[in-house]
C-alpha cells in the first residue's frame, strides 16, 4: 500500500456511502504442518463454474479452482473436512458431485500425506423416503464409496432420518447399523436446525437434554467405531458439559462458529478440537493461533484468534445456513478464485449491505493481505450492480 491511505467507500443501510480506509494486513506466523496440541480441518468450500453455473443447473464446478483452495489450506497446515454443507451439501451440489469431491480431495491428500475427511449423508434419496432401511442404506452406499476410496467420513445429519424417525430408537438403529459397518472410525455430526431448519428435533426429541443422552448412549455402545463429534448447535456452554461426559479417545469436535476461541483453548478439564466452516474464512490466523498453541502460548491463541470471532459471527448470522456467502466472499476478495459466483446462484442470499459489513469487519483485523486488491473486488462487484459510491 502507498504512504497515502487507501479509501474504499461502502454502501449504508440509508443509502449512503461509508468511507473505510484500508488496514495494512495482520503479520502472521503461520505453519505449513499440522497442530500437534489439536486436532483442526476446515471445511472447504467449492469454487462454481462462473461460466455455466446457475439456479437450476446441474452442479458446474471448478474443479481445478476448487482443489487449488484445498491445497492452500493444506499449506497452512489445516486438514479438510470434505463434502460438507459449508461445499452446499444439500443446498446445490448434487450428491454425485458431493461424492466425485470427496473422492478427488481423497486422491489430492494421499498424494501429499495431507489429512481429509469426507461428509456421507443420504441426499441421494427422494426428499420424501421415509423407509429407515431405505435410509441406512443410502449412508452405507456413500460409506462404502468414500472408504474403498482410502477416505474416512463424517457421519452427517439425514433431513430424511429427521423427518421418518418415530423416536430416538431409530436414531440408534440407523447409526449403530452405520457405524458397525465402517471400517474405520467415523466422525458424527450434530447439526442444529439453525444451519438446517430441517433438522429440527435431531435426535428424536426437540428437548436439548432428551437428544444429548440420546447421542451420549450411541456414543456409550459404540466408542470404539467413533473418532469424535462434530458439534454444531452455537451453544459454548452445552458443548463443555458434553465434552465432559465423552468416553476416552473420543474427541470432541467444535463445529461451533459463534465461540469457537474459548471452546478450542479448552480449560483444566479438557478442549475442544476443531472442524469449522469459520477456518474456511480466516485459515491464516487459525494456522498462526495454532501454531502458538503448540508453544504453550495460550494467551498468543486468544489474541491472534480472538479478533476473528466478530467476523465470524457476521458471517454465520441467520439465516445461518446462507453463511457459505460470506465464506466464498472472502475467498474472492483474498485472490484464492477469480470470481464470485455459486452453485445454484446461492450467492444472492446475502444482501449487499451484508457483504459490505463482512469486508469492513475483515478489513479491521487485517485480513487481507493485498488490501488495494480486496478494495478493488469489492468496489468493482458493487459497482456492476449499480451501487457506486
Amino acid at each position: 500500500m502507498s504512504a497515502t491511505a487507501t479509501i474504499i467507500a461502502l454502501p449504508a443501510v440509508d443509502g449512503s456511502f461509508r468511507r473505510v480506509e484500508l488496514r495494512e494486513p495482520t503479520a502472521l506466523a503461520t505453519s505449513s504442518t499440522p497442530a500437534t496440541s489439536r486436532v483442526a480441518f476446515a471445511a472447504g468450500h467449492v469454487v462454481a463454474d462462473p461460466l455455466r453455473s446457475s439456479v437450476g443447473s446441474p452442479t458446474q464446478i471448478d474443479w481445478d479452482a476448487t482443489l487449488g483452495i484445498r491445497h492452500r489450506l493444506w499449506d497452512l497446515g489445516l486438514g479438510i473436512a470434505e463434502s460438507m454443507d459449508t461445499a452446499q451439501r444439500g443446498m446445490g451440489i448434487a450428491p454425485a458431485v458431493a461424492l466425485e469431491l470427496g473422492r478427488r480431495t481423497i486422491a489430492e491428500a494421499a498424494a501429499r500425506g495431507a489429512e481429509v475427511v469426507v461428509g456421507i449423508a443420504t441426499d441421494a434419496l427422494d426428499a420424501g423416503e421415509r423407509d429407515l432401511s431405505a435410509i441406512t442404506d443410502a449412508y452405507l452406499e456413500q460409506l462404502t464409496e468414500i472408504e474403498g476410496a482410502g477416505g474416512r467420513v463424517v457421519l452427517m445429519a439425514s433431513r430424511q432420518l429427521a423427518a421418518a424417525a418415530a423416536g430416538p430408537d431409530d436414531y440408534l438403529r440407523v447409526y449403530g447399523d452405520v457405524l458397525r459397518a465402517a471400517h474405520r472410525p467415523v466422525v458424527l455430526h450434530w447439526l442444529g436446525e439453525m444451519f438446517d431448519p430441517a433438522l429440527a428435533g435431531y435426535w428424536g426429541s426437540t428437548d436439548l437434554a432428551a437428544a444429548t443422552e440420546t447421542v451420549h448412549t450411541l456414543i456409550d455402545e459404540h466408542a470404539e467405531r467413533i473418532d469424535g463429534l462434530k458439534m454444531s448447535l452455537l451453544d459454548e456452554a452445552h458443548e463443555v458439559a458434553f465434552r465432559r461426559r465423552l468416553p476416552s479417545g473420543v474427541r470432541p469436535y467444535t463445529g461451533d462458529d459463534f465461540n469457537y476461541v474459548p471452546l478450542i483453548a479448552g480449560d483444566e478439564l479438557g478442549h475442544s478440537d476443531a472442524l469449522l466452516g469459520a477456518f474456511s474464512a480466516v485459515p491464516r490466523f487459525a494456522s498462526a493461533a495454532l501454531a502458538a498453541l503448540d508453544a504453550d502460548d495460550a494467551a498468543g491463541f486468544r489474541a491472534i484468534l480472538g479478533p476473528t470471532q466478530e467476523l465470524s459471527r457476521l458471517i454465520f448470522e441467520a439465516p445461518t445456513q446462507y453463511y457459505k456467502v460470506g465464506v466464498v466472499w472472502l475467498s474472492y476478495l483474498t485472490g484464492w478464485q477469480s470470481h464470485f459466483r455459486m452453485i445454484g446462484g446461492f450467492e444472492t442470499g446475502r444482501s449487499l449491505l451484508h457483504l459490505a459489513r463482512v469486508f469492513e469487519s475483515a478489513n479491521a483485523i487485517g485480513l487481507f493481505e493485498d488490501p488495494e486488491r480486496a478494495a478493488a473486488r469489492a468496489s468493482g462487484y458493487f459497482r456492476g450492480v449499480g451501487v457506486d459510491g
